[in-house]
């Protein structure tokens, strides 16, 4: 008996020991621990006048897979407002008589992320083509003797970054994004195991490519071996192979992954809806290819673009909304799409490398109205906008940094209304026994890949004004992600 009330009174006195522990002595021991033990771990935890209440590696610049979508949704509330618009044209080449275009419609794209997309964000399809038809109608156009074009020319460059992994690029979280897009340029495939060691069974559900060429060299593969099917495809041709193994003891599901011609999907879409609305259409749908050529479902070249006559636009959702996906479900074709408008907005080139010079210049100009050192740009290296390149890299001191100025921007309300509170989102099994007043009192950003799981954001009072900012970015862990999860939720909640 009194072994036993010596044990309970030392288990007490070491949880009361551990209840006095200060917020550092909480992360000294935490990372000195499994899960933590033996991986890179960079915190930092200030208040907002810069005070540090606690930090591990704060200057250490380390992968920071989604929280750099903190940095692309800040930046563009920041510059272009809560109410920017992308915007999307509609033209027209060739003569208009009795009704009748003797030439070619184009859709002229703006980089709106939401077209053909059926979240809670995106207008409907038929809406929108309603609205495309009216523009026609109001230029007099009724028949259409010529093409519908998808002109995707007014971005430059790659539609992905050149730094991220060649098989993520086939996935639809690694879809490259285009000056005209439809369905976050994503195609979605229905597979189901056959017997082991014969193909998958793949069928393509939405949307329809007739122009593309797809060859099956996946395989079932035995009981336990998971899912790792990649379709690999490019835009200099338009063929697809869709590779890998998906178990035998697998239920069937409908697998996302990447579609290169978004602009020539989008003219067909709208050209189907035109023809099933009784409009005539007698050339069909095109795009432009990097020749400036047009090109229809037989890719053959043909006549070159010619520059199209406007008749009205349309445009998407505000950006407040969409950086509000974007930073709930971790959203990388939304996160790209704002990344490269900053460009094109900045310079008129939405090429990569002008992207990053138009967001490095609005930090550079958010950091100094906030009084921070212009060194504190050292601790980023920006390669995209949403976090999938593992060239980024960020340091907690940069973060926290970025987080702190943007409480002096008249975007702020908008960009921490952006951000998710544990439960909700990618954070979904974040804090789940916490108390939901105490979940209303945490803003952040999650990230993760293989080996890297990073929580950045704000510590709120009861009130909902921001207390704190912090960062916590751990590379290099082997441990489950659930494990990670769960000790660095316990460090957050020791920041309330």
């Amino acid at each position: 008996m009194y072994k036993m009330k010596l044990a309970a009174l030392v288990l007490l006195l070491g949880l009361q020991a551990q209840a006095q522990e200060t917020l550092q002595q909480k992360i000294d021991r935490a990372v000195s621990r499994e899960p933590l033990k033996g991986a890179v771990v960079g915190v930092m935890v200030q208040d907002l006048s810069g005070k540090v209440i606690a930090s591990r590696e704060g200057q250490r610049r380390m992968v920071p897979a989604s929280n750099m979508k903190l940095v692309t949704t800040g930046t563009a509330l920041h510059a272009l407002g809560a109410d920017y618009r992308f915007p999307t044209q509609v033209g027209y080449t060739g003569t208009i008589e009795d009704g009748t275009l003797h030439g070619d419609v184009y859709i002229v794209g703006g980089g709106d992320p939401t077209i053909g997309v059926s979240d809670t964000v995106a207008v409907k399809p038929d809406a929108l083509f309603w609205r495309w038809k009216n523009l026609l109608k109001g230029a007099g156009i009724n028949r259409i003797e010529g093409r519908i074009v998808g002109d995707g020319r007014a971005y430059e460059g790659h539609l992905e970054n050149a730094s991220w992994a060649y098989d993520d690029t086939g996935t639809y979280y690694g879809t490259g994004c285009s000056a005209l897009s439809f369905y976050k340029n994503a195609v979605d495939l229905a597979v189901s195991a056959g017997k082991e060691g014969d193909p998958v069974q793949a069928v393509q559900q939405y949307p329809e490519t007739p122009w593309m060429h797809f060859n099956n060299h996946s395989l079932t593969g035995p009981a336990g071996s998971g899912n790792s099917l990649y379709l690999f495809t490019t835009d200099l041709a338009p063929w697809s192979e869709l590779r890998g193994t998906f178990g035998v003891d697998r239920k069937p599901k409908v697998e996302h992954f990447a579609n290169k011609y978004g602009a020539l999907t989008c003219a067909f879409y709208f050209w189907l809806n035109l023809v099933s609305t009784g409009w005539e259409v007698t050339g069909g749908y095109a795009d432009i290819g990097c020749d400036g050529r047009l090109r229809g479902e037989d890719f053959v070249p043909g006549d070159r673009a010619g520059e199209p006559t406007l008749v009205g636009d349309s445009y998407s959702p505000v950006l407040s909304r969409i950086a509000r996906q974007t930073n709930v479900r971790s959203d990388n074709f939304y996160a790209e799409s704002i990344f490269r408008r900053m460009g094109e907005e900045a310079s008129g080139n939405a090429g990569y490398d002008s992207c990053r010079v138009a967001v490095y210049e609005v930090l550079e100009a958010l950091l100094s109205k906030a009084g921070l050192p212009a060194d504190t740009m050292d601790g980023l290296r920006m390669e995209d906008g949403s976090g999938l390149s593992r060239m980024n890299t960020v340091s907690p001191a940069f973060l926290t940094a970025f987080l702190r100025a943007m409480t002096r921007s008249a975007a702020f309300d908008t960009f921490l209304g952006s951000l998710p509170q544990p439960g909700e989102g990618t954070l979904v099994a974040l804090l789940g026994s916490l108390p939901a007043a105490q979940k209303a009192r945490i803003r952040l950003k999650s990230g993760s890949m293989d080996g890297v799981l990073c929580y950045s954001g704000y510590i709120l009072d009861s009130g909902g004004k921001p207390v704190r900012v912090f960062s916590i970015l751990v590379n290099g862990a082997t441990a489950p992600s659930a494990r990670l999860r769960e000790a660095l939720g316990k460090l957050i909640e020791g920041m309330l």
